[in-house]
């Protein structure tokens, strides 16, 4: 059995659910899959002793998952006042609506299409809350929509699906770009070092507490992979198919379909920088 301890970003062990920082309590989403891992990760942030919380990605639209975390807030003596969203994607976002509805709360993000409401969000907004401050963070790549979201009081970082718990995360082409992932994990990087992040609270799979360790972990595979798929491409593998057969052969096949996205947004990367040739 591995050692958690000895995995990139250290993940924690235990149950997924329930507190995971002084501010933040995770509601895991019922919608396991060989993409979404445990589940979708819905997190509610509140300052100690304020009766006011933050909803970051409700999740799928499941009314059951929503009333749950409506209930689990409840419980402890918080009413919702507002939903945030790390970017669009279903399994984060198709709930929100249907949330805004049983919370009576405005939806922010980056995206316009999915808020409701006439805020956003914005590189450096500090979002307040009854006293907790969340400060967003771009981060495109793994959509054009990608945020992550400062919790400077607990030396944390939400990450949406920009880092996993468990594994890495696809680069979803075509709204996803490789130049822009490599900037945000260097920008996430930074706050690991200059701003005292250590806890990744992601969307997906277990809290990592080496924040640093983690980032470092991915911005070393990008680069690993990214040569593979550059040393294939000068091999005769040209079409993306061909090149996730060859490079991905140790992925679960039923995650090559994912992984042919990474591999375009790849390719894209070398031809941009004239490492290989345009078709």
């Amino acid at each position: 059995m591995t050692d958690a301890a000895a995995l990139p970003g250290q993940p924690r062990g235990g149950v997924l659910s329930g507190p995971a920082t002084e501010r933040a309590v995770n509601v895991l989403a019922p919608n396991a899959s060989a993409m979404t891992l445990d589940g979708t990760n819905t997190w509610i942030l509140a300052e100690p002793g304020s009766e006011l919380a933050v909803v970051v990605d409700p999740g799928p639209l499941d009314d059951a998952h929503l009333r749950n975390v409506v209930d689990t807030a409840e419980r402890a003596g918080k009413r919702i006042a507002l939903t945030l969203l790390t970017h669009g994607h279903p399994d984060h976002a198709e709930g929100a609506a249907r949330f805004a509805q049983l919370t009576g709360t405005k939806v922010r993000a980056l995206d316009p299409a999915l808020r409701l409401g006439d805020e956003g969000l914005a590189a450096g907004n500090v979002v307040t809350v009854g006293g907790l401050e969340l400060v967003v963070v771009p981060t495109p790549g793994h959509t054009a929509d990608s945020l992550c979201f400062h919790l400077p009081a607990d030396g944390a970082v939400l990450t949406g699906d920009t880092v996993l718990g468990r594994g890495t995360t696809v680069v979803a082409h075509p709204d996803g770009r490789l130049g822009d992932y490599l900037d945000s994990l260097r920008r996430l990087r930074s706050l690991t070092v200059d701003d005292g992040v250590h806890t990744v609270l992601p969307g997906h799979g277990p809290v990592l507490e080496d924040a640093q360790g983690v980032v470092e972990f991915y911005l070393a595979h990008r680069a690993h992979r990214l040569a593979q798929v550059e040393t294939a491409v000068e091999d005769g593998y040209a079409d993306p198919s061909q090149v996730v057969a060859h490079v991905y052969a140790d992925v679960d096949r039923s995650l090559w379909p994912a992984a042919e996205l990474s591999v375009r947004a790849q390719l894209d990367y070398l031809r941009d920088h004239g490492l290989i040739g345009r078709e």
